[in-house]
């Protein structure tokens, strides 16, 4: 009689990655739209432009919580 030895729970589970391929894709992509954010702040004409006020920082506040989702995401 043979018997099938399994692997105790504690080695299955170094295996497991926290994070999986769609993650790191989706963290990616917030950082991406990070950077558009602080690019769209830049330059040195009108400071008070509605780009850099107001467009800007919500592009920002957008990727930062994407990043947050991509994180959460199962």
């Amino acid at each position: 009689m043979t018997e099938k030895r399994t692997a105790p729970a504690s080695q299955d589970s170094k295996n497991e990655m926290v994070f999986t391929k769609k993650n790191y894709q989706l963290l990616l992509i917030s950082i991406a739209i990070v950077v558009v954010g602080f690019l769209l702040m830049i330059g040195t004409t009108d400071i008070y432009d509605v780009r850099k006020t107001l467009i800007a920082p919500m592009v920002v506040l957008f990727g930062f919580g994407f990043g947050i989702y991509a994180i959460l995401k199962k």
